[in-house]
């Protein structure tokens, strides 16, 4: 066996070269945007198929330094920190508190139901854990996030398994949230509730699907190139002072013996910081920006660097875990989602939004309402709703309750 180490410098450089990729794929295949396959992603895999030829084939494995990885990472999961305002829980009044129970409900579900199913089958329970909501709610970024954490329990190639499983809940999320609503709207819905309410639609919001997910995204500005740059730099300036203040925090937490991804500092910090510093001092937009680059960075790296030779002797019962997971979704959505949100065509659209960012990401729950909306008609409040909760509340709360699993359940 040869082995090839690529230093941190050429990871990025190649993990940057898997992005394009990805970028002109999205461009030129359909099904890629239909189904919100991030560019990192269907970049990333073709260069870990290659390594999979390599090492299958030519008996070579290559390894790469995940260094920055872990860098872009952090200042990802910090942008995710500022955008958590709790003040604007009060825009989403009744049905943003019932999401958010929903929400907390589902992720436990997601992590009890694998942890069940690999205790039956005789598998390490990590295996469930990675396959949970790691991967299903928290997707490739939480998937990547954690991957070092299940790796010091003893979870080889956990890196690996998270993407996979997050790779399959991204296309399943956007596959059954359409069809799901759609039911619903046939089956459950009179013709009374169908007909367009009596109220003033801002026609911006009917853009949203194509534009930014997080509320402060929908403000447009203009400004010279010198104004860009300030603003931009301020940004990441704010990002990098709490990454650093977020390491002395993350080194607390792990002085308390208590099992924490290594982001989870900077995660807190800077959600502290978002709700005590006046938002006049904060380019939350150009935050979220320099957030989501780093986050197309991490995923690059991160895609690249699978190795899905290590995915062989889990085929089955990751198979069985992930399968069980877009079932118990579909369920929870069709029998216990729809009646507490209301049963009216606001609860059915929000139902195709939570199997969206439940078993892939922000963007798919968008893309999944958009479609039962141009079908029908469009509403206002889940589009409000879902953005709020895919980009302030899901990692905060899925981190902790992953957190709480690691340490009572594993």
């Amino acid at each position: 066996m040869v082995s090839i180490q690529l230093d941190m410098i050429q990871t990025a450089g190649i993990g940057a070269l898997a992005l394009l990729a990805g970028m002109a794929l999205t461009r030129r295949l359909d099904f890629l945007q239909k189904f919100c396959v991030p560019s990192p992603v269907s970049g990333g895999i073709i260069f870990s198929f290659l390594t999979l030829a390599l090492y299958g084939w030519a008996d070579v494995e290559v390894s790469f330094d995940g260094t920055l990885k872990d860098v872009f990472m952090l200042a990802f999961f910090t942008s995710v920190g500022f955008q958590s305002d709790l003040k604007v829980i009060k825009q989403g009044g009744r049905l943003l508190v019932i999401m958010l129970v929903l929400l907390v409900a589902i992720i436990s579900l997601q992590n009890l139901m694998p942890m069940g199913i690999t205790r039956l089958m005789g598998v390490d329970p990590l295996i469930g854990m990675a396959a949970g909501s790691i991967s299903m709610t928290g997707g490739h970024g939480t998937a990547g996030g954690f991957a070092s954490v299940l790796e010091s329990l003893g979870l080889h190639g956990a890196g690996t398994i998270g993407m996979a499983a997050a790779t399959f809940g991204l296309i399943a999320g956007s596959m059954i949230g359409g069809p799901l609503a759609e039911r619903i709207t046939r089956k459950k819905l009179t013709h009374e509730q169908m007909q367009p309410q009596d109220e003033e639609i801002d026609p911006a919001m009917a853009g949203i699907e194509s534009d930014e997910a997080s509320p402060t995204g929908r403000t447009k500005r203009i400004s010279t190139n010198e104004q860009e740059f300030q603003q931009y730099a301020k940004a990441s300036y704010c990002i990098l002072l709490v990454m650093g203040a977020g390491t002395i925090m993350s080194w607390l937490l792990a002085k308390t013996g208590v099992t924490f991804p290594t982001y989870f500092g900077t995660l807190i910090l800077a959600a502290i910081a978002r709700n005590i510093i006046p938002d006049k001092h904060l380019d939350m937009e150009r935050i979220i920006s320099v957030g989501n680059i780093c986050l197309s960075l991490f995923l690059g790296m991160a895609m690249i660097s699978l190795k899905l030779w290590e995915l062989q002797s889990l085929a089955l019962p990751l198979i069985v875990i992930l399968v069980s997971q877009v079932v118990m979704m579909a369920l929870f959505a069709y029998f216990v989602a729809f009646p507490l949100l209301g049963r009216d065509y606001d609860a059915a659209v929000l139902c195709a939004g939570m199997c969206g960012f439940g078993l892939g990401a922000t963007p798919n729950a968008m893309a999944n309402m958009s479609a039962v909306c141009y079908k029908y008609r469009y509403t206002v409040k889940p589009f409000l709703i879902v953005p709020i909760i895919g980009a302030m509340f899901a990692d905060l709360i899925n981190t902790g309750i992953i957190t709480l699993f690691l340490n009572i359940f594993v």
